[in-house]
């Protein structure tokens, strides 16, 4: 199906069962213990072998030597896999290092050999046993001190610019010059990567914690330099991802591998110390803001410039992405710049780009509000705009950002803020509230399903989409019941197996909209070819009650498979409405802290966020995606921060134990409110993603509550309270 026109009236629009808040059709299992990771499969393959991993001690250099005769002969061995005899390799087009490495080292803690054997325990303790010199060379480790060699990513070579900055910042009756910064940062999900391999002759089957199947499968035929074809990748069930799972890692290709090499099937999980250096990570940025406006604070010139840092061949962080569209200014420039550093592989993490983008982005907006005498939410409302500001004749196709503020600012009680910082004060205590605009781009990726109507009257429906806990299987049962006029319970999906259609896969905050509209695009032809069976018109059919009616006559669903199932595939194919139309979501974030006087102990009492994002599929499990997001940038505006070691290359906190996220006890009471809204451009359900949403713009509005509660102003995350402490006031 092609998707080149605004959505009309569709079967979706009945919300019979769409857009209600059921309960997650998988939660059952996930809270029984019943649904399996891919550590957890033991059915299907026998005699299983385990196998862990060794990784390099040193950032950059070589291997001269690596001994791995007492390994051999340790007890239960059964192979030790190197770059050596490992065979030919290739390496994934989403990969930036190489998985197995060796003689070259790109990255501390990469994976440069895995030692199987019969047992976890033996393999752990022969791995220990690998002998290994290292020749080590310098490397590049600190992005401040590799800013004078950063130069314009490949794909982003020129800087964005509309009309003359220069001048107009020169010119601006207001200004701000200022630079933020913010911190690598981990994904950190519970579930760490893990894969089980087994080999059937030349046909691998691989079980696996990823986000993308079609990425994954398509880029371990690359390193293994075998056809896509002989591949086939589950993941079903996944636990947390946050895009630290959306790429092919070394779990996967090193069970594959060691699978191949001992002709038995092989579990690999990385270590939890592990992860941090040998997966990806969000990469630190530093970031330069410039704004200026007119004496009654209408922006004329807005400068982003962002740098960050990756290995050779790596991208950037995209941290200026939002700057070109969420405020009006006819004067603009943005630009990107990126280090070579030999860190290992920054990447995609839980909204790219504007996540730390907005961190800087939104307190520079706080700041040029109180230069400019104006309330930081009426500022945010007189520099709004309903169109692209570098193309005024692309507007947007749903732009809800001041409905989003004035309801928040209503909600939030926003008229009891004291303008002035430092001045409310309950005992020891500080207290303030602060806010933030929310800006996440709609994203299109094509998605396929196929879906079939059993003899029983039941609907299944397969797609290799996944659920990292987003609840995808709810969404597309809840789609497919609304297009074929079933209760939810008769609904049956089967998500994370390459052998069923290609989908969007679970990224970007794509996920939701593209895997429903290509579970629609499915059920659209199961329409027919059951409208067809029965004799009846298929424009002219409704489904509704387990029946199919057309004008006076109708039929049961069932009365319509004398000869047995009927299915259907298909996928969504996007037009170019994303290039007539600016597809945006968007959110208030509004949130109170306080702040102890004495000892800068920071404590988030209320947030709230107020969302646009199209129609909302499922208000429950969408306000579940938000509030586990708005607990993201707590963590991140408070306390994640993976700390560089400039000397020797690697992240100091590479575990759960050092690596600081919040805990039950940090989360204050928290309210999401979804505006009433439908999108007819973005898709055939009309929806958007929120997931992604509900994290931008939250560790701004933190960062600038705390500067309301104290009149103190950082601009470098996290904030701690060592940070606050020698300029808060009134400490004696």
């Amino acid at each position: 199906m092609k998707f080149d026109k605004p959505a009309g009236q569709n079967p979706v629009d009945r919300l019979l069962v769409v857009g209600h808040p059921h309960d997650r059709i998988d939660g059952k299992r996930k809270v029984t213990g019943t649904a399996p990771y891919a550590w957890e499969w033991h059915d299907e393959a026998t005699k299983v072998a385990y196998g862990y991993i060794v990784t390099s001690a040193i950032a950059k250099g070589r291997i001269t030597s690596l001994d791995t005769h007492n390994a051999d002969n340790a007890p239960g061995v059964l192979a030790v896999v190197t770059a050596q005899n490992a065979g030919p390799l290739g390496k994934g087009e989403q990969n930036t290092a190489t998985l197995l490495g060796g003689p070259e080292i790109e990255h501390y803690h990469q994976a440069i050999a895995l030692v199987v054997a019969e047992t976890f325990e033996q393999a752990r303790a022969a791995a220990s046993l690998v002998q290994v010199q290292y020749e080590q060379q310098a490397g590049e480790y600190d992005l401040a001190a590799a800013i004078p060699n950063a130069t314009a990513p490949p794909e982003y070579e020129e800087d964005k610019t509309t009309g003359d900055f220069a001048s107009a910042f020169a010119g601006a009756a207001i200004t701000l010059d200022a630079t933020y910064t913010t911190p690598d940062q981990s994904h950190m999900a519970m579930e760490p990567h893990a894969s089980l391999a087994f080999w059937h002759g030349d046909q691998l089957t691989i079980r696996t914690s990823n986000q993308m199947i079609d990425w994954c499968r398509s880029d371990l035929a690359k390193t293994l330099k075998i056809p896509k074809e002989k591949i086939r990748v589950l993941s079903p069930w996944i636990g947390g991802g946050f895009g630290g799972k959306l790429f092919l890692r070394s779990d996967a290709l090193l069970a594959a591998i060691g699978a191949r090499m001992i002709q038995r099937p092989v579990k690999v999980m990385l270590p939890r110390p592990v992860i941090a250096n040998n997966t990806t990570h969000r990469p630190a940025t530093i970031q330069r803001i410039r704004l200026g406006t007119d004496i009654e604070g209408r922006i004329c010139a807005i400068s982003h410039k962002s740098y960050s840092g990756n290995l050779p061949g790596g991208t950037p962080e995209i941290a200026v992405q939002q700057s070109e569209l969420l405020y009006a200014g006819a004067h603009r420039h943005t630009g990107l710049r990126l280090a070579k550093l030999d860190l290992p592989e920054g990447n995609a993490m839980r909204a790219p780009g504007e996540t730390p983008g907005l961190m800087a982005l939104e307190i520079a907006i706080d700041e040029i509000a109180e230069k400019a005498g104006l309330d930081p939410v009426e500022f945010r409302i007189l520099n709004d705009t309903q169109v692209d500001p570098a193309n005024p004749n692309r507007p947007f196709s749903r732009r809800q950002l001041v409905e989003c503020l004035r309801t928040g600012a209503d909600r939030f009680g926003w008229s009891k803020r004291n303008a002035r910082p430092g001045q409310n004060k309950e005992g020891e205590w500080l207290t303030g509230m602060g806010m933030a605009a929310g800006f996440r781009n709609n994203l299109l990726t094509p998605s396929g399903a196929r879906v079939h109507l059993e003899l029983d009257g039941t609907l299944t429906v397969e797609t290799d989409m996944t659920d990292i806990g987003t609840g995808s299987y709810t969404i597309i049962a809840q789609t497919a019941a609304e297009m074929l006029g079933l209760p939810l319970e008769k609904v049956n999906v089967h998500l994370g197996d390459s052998s069923f259609p290609i989908s969007g896969g679970s990224g970007g905050q794509w996920g939701a909209n593209t895997s429903t509209s290509g579970v629609y695009a499915a059920c659209v032809k199961l329409r027919e070819a059951i409208a067809k069976k029965l004799g009846f018109a298929p424009d002219d059919t409704e489904f509704t009650g387990e029946k199919v009616h057309c004008g006076e006559r109708h039929a049961r669903l069932t009365d319509a498979l004398n000869n047995g199932r009927i299915s259907a595939q298909d996928q969504i194919e996007f037009g170019d409405l994303d290039e007539q139309f600016q597809q945006s979501t968007f959110a208030g974030h509004f949130i109170e802290v306080a702040v102890h006087r004495m000892t800068g102990e920071i404590r988030v009492r209320r947030m709230l966020a107020v969302c646009a994002a199209g129609r909302i599929l499922n208000p429950k499990t969408a306000r579940s995606q938000v509030i586990g997001a708005m607990t993201m940038g707590l963590g991140a505006a408070l306390m994640e921060e993976l700390l560089v070691d400039t000397r020797q290359g690697y992240f100091v906190n590479h575990d759960m134990a050092s690596y600081e996220i919040p805990v039950h006890a940090d989360i204050p009471l928290q309210e999401v409110i979804f505006l009433d809204d439908t999108d007819p451009v973005s898709s055939p359900v009309k929806a958007k993603g929120v997931g992604e949403l509900g994290l931008c713009g939250v560790s701004a509005a933190i960062a600038n509550a705390i500067y309301n509660a104290t009149g103190v102003r950082r601009r470098d995350y996290p904030i701690t309270p060592d940070k606050l402490l020698c300029a808060l006031p009134d400490r004696l």
